[in-house]
């Protein structure tokens, strides 16, 4: 009954047009509000996701790393109680340092990560390798795959045409610092290029990948010493329990991260980003709630002769409360459709058409992706409706006190 009467006084002629006007505004300013959100939410879920399987290609499901240091301990007793438990996939030993890369006169700075043969099996830089093979050799002859960037930087070639490049890799010797001949304190070995990855800036211009226990040897780590342990799961929804279980195992000298855990800083910024630019669009149903305020305002004042006939036959003060809230929820009701409808129709077209371009064609793609989820929905919605029930509580409850006689 009480959307009856709002619908009836939607569409009636009123004395004042300006009336009519304000309340298609504000149907316009949320329907565009509602719009904005949706869309804005699908673009940050869209980049999220690509981000996410961009680093999940190099950021394995779980990796140990030392509580304090650089380097850890890790027995072969340990390594076997790890791989026994029932959620661990593959295990990956590594050891990883900072180390200067040279080819001829061309040097820059790596960070060279020593991997075992399991490596390819707990992340997805063996599918990135463009360019040659994966093949990090073993510790007489290791190979290198390494960083689009790195190899541009160091002018490396990997090309199956001609021989590939012969790579000077300077590393720091642990324990041994010498101020009389700093260079005892350094190692210097022999690899060659056998391939070339592209991810993401962050990890091409960074790594450069090779055999386990040829790092090892040329900085002098121990038998078990590692810099980290990576490990992929048999089912990444089981994440959070498999981390405690192996952290409850190994101890506080080790840290156990999760894949995101591993880069909480990239992750934690999109998130604030992303809520950040909904508070701001939620300004503007703030505007739309300040319409809705005159609207019904007005609309109090059109229909004071309406509210005195209702209270004549009968009608109490949460009658004329419900009618007048039914009238604010009616506008944004028909704003939010409108919009959602709107939102809909655009990533649906720019999912399968890809209208929207990206500038500088320096991204892997050169569309705004998109993806829209349930939640985001829901979201959008409930703010809406709570917004707007706040705008039409305070017209309406003016409307249930007021006190209107019939002349």
């Amino acid at each position: 009954m009480y959307l009856t009467f709002a619908w009836r006084y939607f569409k009636a002629k009123k004395s004042a047009n300006a009336i009519n006007w304000i309340s298609w505004v504000t149907v316009g300013v949320i329907a565009f509000a509602t719009a904005c959100q949706i869309l804005v939410l699908s673009v940050f879920n869209g980049f999220e996701g690509l981000v996410k399987s961009l680093y999940s290609s190099f950021y394995t499901d779980i990796k140990i790393i030392p509580q304090k240091g650089k380097t850890f301990l890790l027995t072969n007793d340990q390594i076997q109680q790890i791989k026994k438990n029932s959620g661990v996939q593959v295990v990956s030993l590594i050891a990883e340092e900072k180390a200067l890369l040279q080819n001829k006169d061309l040097q820059t700075i790596v960070y060279l990560k020593g991997v075992d043969e399991n490596y390819h099996q707990v992340c997805g830089v063996a599918e990135k390798t463009f360019v040659g093979k994966f093949n990090i050799g073993d510790v007489n002859e290791p190979g290198l795959i390494l960083g689009a960037g790195i190899q541009n930087a160091a002018g490396v070639n990997v090309s199956n045409n001609s021989s590939a490049s012969e790579l000077t890799i300077i590393l720091p010797k642990k324990g041994k610092v010498s101020v009389t001949d700093p260079l005892q304190s350094l190692s210097e070995g022999r690899i060659k290029a056998t391939g070339v990855f592209a991810i993401q800036q962050d990890f091409d211009n960074k790594y450069a990948i090779t055999n386990l226990n040829f790092v090892k040897n040329q900085i002098g780590f121990a038998i078990d010493e590692y810099s980290a342990v990576e490990i992929k799961l048999n089912d990444p929804s089981n994440l959070s329990t498999i981390q405690k279980q192996l952290a409850d195992l190994l101890g506080s000298n080790f840290k156990v991260q999760s894949k995101y855990e591993q880069n909480s800083s990239l992750y934690n910024t999109m998130k604030i980003e992303k809520w950040a630019i909904y508070a701001v669009l939620t300004l503007i149903l703030f505007i739309a709630a300040f319409n809705m305020i005159s609207a019904l305002t007005m609309l109090v004042l059109e229909k004071k002769k309406d509210i005195s006939v209702l209270q004549s036959m009968g009608a109490d003060k949460a009658m004329i409360l419900k009618i007048f809230l039914s009238e604010g929820l009616l506008l944004a009701a028909i704003g939010a459709f409108t919009g959602l409808l709107m939102a809909l129709l655009i990533c649906f077209l720019q999912i399968k058409f890809h209208f929207f371009k990206l500038q500088g064609g320096s991204f892997l793609i050169d569309y705004f992706p998109v993806k829209m989820q349930a939640a985001d929905f829901i979201l959008v919605l409930s703010t809406v409706t709570f917004i707007s029930f706040l705008a039409a509580w305070f017209p309406a409850r003016k409307a249930a006190v007021q006190l209107i006689e019939l002349r």
